[in-house]
């Protein structure tokens, strides 16, 4: 492995003979080198820059070595401490090793003690980061609340990386019960608002004349029942994040009011003459296409613009793939501790069952199902018996009693040899409108199976639109939903070509 030809070095050094010494060391080996004398001046050095190497003095005028290792430790845990001093002590060695300190070097030292212990610690910090780097590009199955380990959600969890630290309003859309709440609470807890509120409202579940006092608050005596002064949803959650549910229910009326405040950052209490300026982060959320709303004349434009600037589309369950197991399982053993139950876990014909639903009321109506069973059941494996009738009674698909292959039918019943509706092999009808024959097929182009082709033109057209997949499916005229489930068969179907080689 490589040691970089340039790195950062932090000298803490209280003699200046030394210091200059050891600077001239330092430097030998490619480092850009800061030296300071005191431990004041070196805490405020690695407040301003981290470093990559900070070779630390024990004994400093007016504090100890040790005290700015531990502190180091704690802020900056990428720069690596070499610590050095003149009174070594295997005592003293073994603290600083347990504060984290790479290497202790006891005075006076040369040149190539330095050097190897200064390669051996950018070594150490190199592999570290290919380490860290290679375990965030492994797929995650616990992210933030969420379970799963599917594309679909990788890129969800991609998306929430990347926004978790900036301003920017998000826009979460997906169907009832796909998780849009965790994954607001997932961008908060991600990024540099964490340690301030976050606040929750949902636009659906409160009456229209009271929504606008609990977003702004409202003043005492402003309506009937306002016995005191009130802060709303948006002063409680300032530095923090603001998650307006369901924000298609919102009147028109109140929409306006928000826009404007999203626009100044200032808000006024309903009866108030004051104004307050706060400081928010937008998280909007939705069941329905806001799009839609906004051409059906329900939602603003303009305020659709304001907080749709990042959106977010959580896939369907039906569109997770196994997914649907690793949720299972974690809420089987969840709702068995809860309850008291022995439960363990699902028998395979269960499992194939759990996998063949549509589930369209997602995650919610898998909780619902996996705590109605342990409820109303007892035993160690959940086994078919115990499946909803929904559920039980979802089989494979529907049997054709007769197929006549390789002949063709036609749609009247009638047979031919050459007609407008196929059969293919799993009994589904295909108009034949389109077909060509053969003689018209140009021999000299590769012919490939309908999924790649398919596969390409997606994954171009995803490119063109540097990684949006929603925006992509715009012009695709699909579904992002869809985008989704084809990259999920599409990689069982590549896993199948591998194994069958």
């Amino acid at each position: 492995m490589e040691i970089a030809a340039n790195f950062t070095a932090l000298l803490v050094e209280d003699s200046l003979s030394l210091g200059a010494l050891y600077t001239e060391y330092l430097r030998n080996e490619g480092a850009r080198v800061t030296q300071v004398n005191h431990g004041a001046d070196a805490l405020s050095e690695l407040e301003a820059w981290q470093p990559d190497l900070l070779v630390l003095d024990i004994k400093l005028p007016d504090m100890s070595g040790m005290e700015i290792l531990e502190k180091s430790q704690a802020r900056y845990p990428d720069t690596i401490v070499v610590m050095i001093t003149a009174h070594g002590s295997i005592d003293i060695a073994v603290d600083a090793m347990r504060l984290g300190a790479f290497d202790f070097l006891v005075k006076p030292f040369d040149a190539k003690r330095l050097s190897i212990t200064v390669r051996n610690a950018l070594k150490q910090r190199q592999l570290v980061s290919l380490v860290t780097n290679y375990e965030r590009s492994l797929p995650k199955a616990n992210y933030m609340g969420f379970i799963g380990d599917s594309l679909a959600m990788q890129t969800v969890y991609k998306t929430i990386d990347c926004v978790a630290n900036s301003k920017a309003s998000v826009f979460i859309v997906g169907e009832s019960g796909t998780g849009k709440e965790v994954c607001a609470h997932a961008i908060h807890h991600a990024g540099q608002r964490k340690d301030k509120p976050f606040i929750a409202l949902n636009c659906a579940s409160i009456p229209k004349d009271l929504i606008e006092s609990e977003i702004f608050g409202h003043t005492k005596g402003a309506f009937t029942g306002a016995v005191a002064n009130r802060d709303g949803a948006a002063s409680r959650a300032n530095g923090g994040t603001l998650f307006l549910d369901e924000i298609c229910e919102m009147d028109l009326e109140l929409q306006s009011k928000l826009l404007r405040f999203i626009q100044t950052g200032v808000l006024q209490k309903v009866g108030g003459t004051k104004e307050e300026s706060v400081d928010v982060r937008f998280v909007s959320a939705t069941n329905r296409s806001p799009w839609e709303e906004v051409k059906q004349g329900r939602f603003r434009e303009d305020l659709f613009y304001r907080l749709h600037v990042i959106p977010i589309e959580l896939p369907p369950l039906k569109a997770r793939g196994n997914d649907v197991l690793l949720l299972a399982e974690k809420l089987l053993l969840e709702y068995s501790n809860e309850e008291g139950k022995p439960f363990k876990g699902f028998k395979d014909e269960v499992k194939q069952a759990l996998l063949r639903y549509d589930w369209p009321g997602n995650v919610r109506q898998l909780q619902n199902t996996i705590r109605q069973m342990v409820v109303l059941n007892q035993g160690d494996y959940i086994d078919s018996t115990m499946l909803p009738p929904q559920i039980s009674q979802t089989g494979a698909a529907p049997v054709v009693s007769s197929i006549p292959l390789p002949g063709k039918v036609k749609t009247d019943g009638a047979s031919t040899g050459m007609t407008s509706t196929d059969v293919n092999a799993t009994g589904a009808a295909v108009s034949n409108e389109s077909s060509m024959p053969v003689d018209n097929v140009v021999a000299d182009e590769e012919i490939i199976p309908l999924w790649q082709s398919e596969k390409r033109t997606i994954e171009a057209a995803i490119a063109q639109c540097d990684g949006n997949v929603p925006k992509a499916a715009a012009l695709l005229d699909i579904s992002a939903s869809t985008i989704y489930r084809k990259r999920q068969s599409w990689e069982e179907m590549e896993k199948a070509a591998v194994q069958s080689i």
